[in-house]
């Protein structure tokens, strides 16, 4: 007995470490530079990408069947146009957007890194943190919002089981634009998001593919209710004589606001569709299947949205853009909680999806030492409170203008990410060079002044109106009307700033023969010894034979 409790073991608990882990290798960790990455932010190797095309196809069902997209075309309603308007408005965007997604989104097949760290090829390295920082906060922003509605159908959920629930007594000043039955129900979403915050990226695409089938099926059911409840009319929106209450120069200005909201709306995946992309095992022609896809599949989902809507009006007398609202109008109980259940359940996918792993990836690269992708994920779950989203949900112009603001920076951000690849590198990255700070891109002290000039040049032309949106207070002149199409115009100001300078200017220095691809690198890891002996990395060649051996002027990188 007395052997038995000396060779029994304590067990040993482990306290967490400040600094993340760090594997070495060619892009990090002891052998590369462990400031600008870490694991996951490391290239995928190959047998780690598991994302097949359906993977893809479900990820943007998943993404698209959400309050937000159905929201934000009754939105359009409400400031006067019809929803011949509006279904025009959704395709549209979302045929422009959908070649940018496409294009950037075929730069994390072929180098399977994440948007932060193939910005620095067109930013420099200091350059790309205008576009990580612009971005990461706007994807908090969005991750708020999008945890708002999920909190709403929570509230439909919870009060569908315990009706006592919506008359739980309001503690919270009317000015705060909640009440404390939805500050419970925000609490109670935010709460269940944690655990997938946790999940690698590699098994979200199971939440995705479970996400498609169901929330189709209720999406689809609510559009054969809106049509039979009104005796397949779809109600007074989808009506004949239904019109648009604004003309002239108005609809014009309607329509145009409407249509950059909507590339708004999704102008973040233009930029960050690398972050998923990056674990694709599909050739890089299934990214152009985006573009026939995305606006079929939104405009389909915008009209549910109309139809319900129109059917929520003719029945209980209100026109009610939030599908929370409708559905606790239900008489049915059983049919409000599934319905909030679906609803909830999307919104967490395109949390995930949109925002949070956006966040976490751009937090990673201006952390790498201290944040991974988990902790990313949980940083940005905890500044939703300190975003105050429903403030920004309390209206439907409020919506429309946090949404036109989104893309007034994203799309100047985009324009550089497809030129510098598509146009001015010739589609030839060095994906070792990415991680080294002092290798080929790093421009003039970490910054390439083209790509900072570009973006410069396409937001200056939207902040008056920018600053107009925000408070309405300050008079902007006539300097608020380059706003009413913010993102294409600040997507075509940059790109032809950024190609014309990089054309006078060119940065010969970043370009290289042959693009060096992430799975040559990890081969030639595996079978040989990698050493750093200097800063930097220009002139890569490799010889004629089919050995992993990388030749370089001065000795300044050797894989021997």
């Amino acid at each position: 007995m007395a052997s038995r409790f000396r060779n029994f073991q304590r067990p040993r608990f482990h306290m967490p470490h400040l600094h993340v882990e760090q594997v070495p290798s060619v892009f990090s960790g002891a052998v590369g530079a462990s400031r600008w990455s870490n694991n996951d932010l490391d290239p995928i190797r190959r047998g780690d990408r598991k994302w097949s095309v359906w993977a893809l196809i479900a990820y943007w069902f998943s993404d698209a069947f959400n309050a937000a997209t159905w929201e934000f075309a009754s939105s359009i309603l409400a400031i006067g146009l019809s929803y011949k308007d509006a279904l025009g408005i959704v395709a549209t965007g979302f045929l422009i957007v959908s070649f940018v997604i496409a294009l950037n989104g075929a730069t994390g097949v072929l180098y399977h890194a994440p948007f932060p760290v193939l910005a620095r090829a067109g930013w420099g390295f200091w350059g790309s943190y205008v576009a990580i920082i612009s971005r990461v906060i706007l994807a908090m922003f969005w991750f708020a919002i999008q945890t708002v509605n999920g909190g709403d159908v929570v509230q439909v959920m919870i009060t569908a089981i315990w009706p006592s629930f919506g008359r739980l007594p309001n503690h919270i000043p009317a000015s705060q634009g909640i009440t404390t039955a939805q500050m419970v129900s925000f609490f109670l979403f935010w709460l269940a998001q944690i655990p997938f915050l946790y999940m690698h990226p590699n098994n979200l695409r199971y939440l995705f593919i479970t996400k498609s089938i169901l929330v189709p099926i209720c999406f689809i059911a609510i559009l054969i209710w809106a049509f039979r409840s009104t005796g397949g009319t779809g109600g007074p929106l989808l009506a004949s004589s239904a019109k648009a209450t604004v003309s002239g120069s108005m609809y014009s200005y309607s329509w145009l606001s409407s249509l950059t909201s909507v590339i708004g709306n999704y102008a973040t995946l233009s930029v960050n569709m690398p972050d998923f992309s990056r674990y694709s095992k599909a050739s890089v022609k299934w990214q152009w299947l985006y573009v026939p896809m995305l606006p079929i599949v939104f405009t389909f989902i915008a009209f549910i949205g109309i139809a319900a809507t129109s059917a929520g009006k003719e029945h209980y007398g209100m026109l009610d853009w939030n599908p929370a609202t409708l559905i606790s109008n239900w008489p049915n109980r059983a049919c409000q909680f599934f319905a909030g259940f679906a609803f909830s359940l999307a919104a967490l996918g395109v949390n995930i999806s949109a925002n949070s792993l956006s966040a976490a990836n751009d937090l990673a690269a201006l952390f790498p030492s201290y944040i991974n992708i988990r902790r990313g994920q949980l940083i940005c779950a905890l500044i939703a409170w300190v975003m105050v989203p429903w403030k920004i949900l309390a209206t439907a112009s409020g919506f429309l203008n946090f949404m036109s603001a989104y893309s007034v920076f994203l799309g100047p951000i985009a324009a550089i990410l497809v030129w510098d690849f598509w146009w001015v590198h010739g589609m030839k990255y060095d994906v070792v060079a990415l991680y080294h700070p002092e290798g080929i891109y790093r421009y003039t002290y970490g910054v390439n002044f083209r790509a900072i000039i570009a973006f410069v040049v396409g937001v200056a032309p939207n902040l008056p109106g920018f600053i107009n949106s925000i408070n309405p207070s300050i008079d902007v002149g006539v300097g608020k009307r380059p706003y009413t199409f913010a993102w294409i115009l600040g997507f075509v100001v940059t790109s032809l700033t950024y190609v014309v300078l990089s054309t006078i200017f060119p940065p010969t220095e970043s370009m290289i023969p042959r693009a060096i691809l992430p799975d040559e690198v990890y081969e030639g890891e595996d079978t040989t010894t990698v050493t750093i002996e200097g800063k930097a990395f220009d002139d890569v060649e490799r010889d004629g034979s089919d050995r992993n051996d990388w030749k370089k002027e001065e000795g300044e990188l050797r894989v021997t």
